[in-house]
């Protein structure tokens, strides 16, 4: 009796573990045959090519849909903060984080990828795409789709204890929302957990609603978000010097080589991509994998900037370009140029923030994730001391069409080197 129960469990296990997998397939993939509900024909995420003549045929055949997009109703803004694992995501989402009228959400999608983990990348986007649509109308129930047997409340989402909203009244007495600086976690630890119905009702409050992530992998994901009036999302994209991205990824291999590989198996059909998923030096097989994404997210970076460059001029005006350099540089500056595109309004206090957390005294503390002041000069050089000449030259080899794009110098490392043997 007790087997067949044991049985019975593990097949209701595999059959579970199954329908999780499929979900972000029937998601992507529903619009291959295409059927009508309620009259709206359901999408697939695009790709690059036919996003592009999807937007060709937009604009030379019906110039009033191009105008509709462009003059929507601003009552609440939307805005996806689209980058990649170590180009300083975390610290231009803080700069949402504390402002008084934002509504912000780290890594909502990191759930989907560890619910549905050995899933790949490109099979999940659908599912990332999804849940973004829920979250923007305020809806957080899609979160418990990937929970499990799991009760969610606030102190497990979206990065709850340095959220200001999470950790400010009324959720929590420790924090006010219009007070500006950073949230010690061990503080916000000891608030108590809200359902996520009392949270749903303060993301009603807030005129704008940024989310931050690093699971979308190109812009065409997000088309159908764009299109749509409700939200009318806007995006900033956030770019950084490749090599200093390599440089940041190698120093938190181990926490990264997972979603290396799920998002080298996004395109494990390609001959290419199959030469980076087997490592040709198994004694550093973390190591291999995080430098082998690295291609992959040089080439997701050129996808992009060919769908922007094609967009029309709606998508312009919804659509910015950051560097991670001119943030940390000019940092009044560009987060004026962010705030004037957020329709938010910059205060003394937050120009005070911003300059204090880029003139810290260190490049980095011994957690790489965590939030804190450092030093912006150091932070923008410090691949210079630390990749070596081959490291260099093979991110400047398969990243060189984004750096020119970008305006990165390519730096002539084998003249430095034997300038610096000499000098021995």
């Amino acid at each position: 009796m007790k087997r067949r129960l044991q049985k019975k469990y593990i097949i209701l296990i595999l059959g579970y573990s199954v329908a999780l997998l499929l979900i972000p397939y029937v998601l992507d993939y529903r619009s291959k045959s295409p059927h009508i509900k309620d009259g709206y024909q359901q999408q697939k995420c695009p790709d690059l090519e036919s996003t592009i003549a999807l937007w060709r045929s937009t604009r030379s055949g019906n110039s009033t849909e191009v105008e509709d997009y462009g003059n929507r109703s601003q009552s609440r803004t939307h805005i996806y903060l689209h980058a990649t694992w170590r180009t300083g995501s975390s610290f231009l989402g803080e700069l949402f984080n504390q402002h008084p009228d934002v509504f912000y959400l780290y890594e909502p999608m990191w759930n989907i990828w560890q619910a549905l983990y050995p899933g790949d990348a490109g099979s999940l986007q659908g599912a990332v795409r999804d849940m973004m649509n829920s979250l923007f109308r305020c809806d957080f129930s899609v979160l418990k789709l990937y929970a499990g047997s799991s009760n969610i409340t606030t102190s497990s989402i979206f990065g709850w204890k340095t959220n200001k909203v999470i950790c400010s009244e009324p959720l929590c007495k420790a924090y006010k929302k219009h007070e500006i600086g950073l949230v010690q976690g061990d503080v916000c630890s000891k608030c108590r957990p809200r359902d996520l119905k009392e949270l749903e009702k303060e993301c009603k409050k807030y005129p704008v609603m940024v989310i931050k992530d690093v699971r979308v992998l190109d812009v065409a994901v997000l088309v159908p978000l764009m299109r749509d009036p409700a939200i009318n999302l806007q995006i900033v994209q956030l770019f950084r010097d490749p090599r200093a991205v390599h440089n940041s990824r190698l120093k938190s291999k181990l926490a990264l080589v997972k979603e290396s590989i799920q998002m080298l198996r996004s395109k494990k059909q390609s001959d290419k991509y199959k030469r980076l998923l087997v490592p040709s030096n198994r004694v550093h097989r973390a190591e291999n994998y995080v430098s082998s994404a690295m291609e992959l997210i040089c080439d997701n970076w050129l996808n992009d900037m060919s769908l922007v460059m094609n967009a029309p001029p709606w998508v312009k005006r919804n659509y910015m370009r950051l560097k991670y350099e001119d943030l940390v540089l000019r940092p009044v500056d560009e987060l004026q140029r962010l705030f004037r595109f957020s329709n938010l309004t910059l205060s003394p206090a937050m120009e005070k923030f911003v300059v204090n957390m880029t003139h810290g005294r260190g490049y980095s503390s011994d957690k790489p994730f965590l939030i804190s002041s450092r030093d912006a000069k150091e932070a923008i050089y410090a691949w210079k001391e630390r990749l070596n000449v081959e490291q260099v030259n093979q991110v400047e080899a398969y990243c060189r069409e984004v750096m020119r794009e970008l305006g990165y110098q390519k730096r002539n490392m084998d003249k430095t080197f034997n300038r610096q043997n000499m000098s021995l």
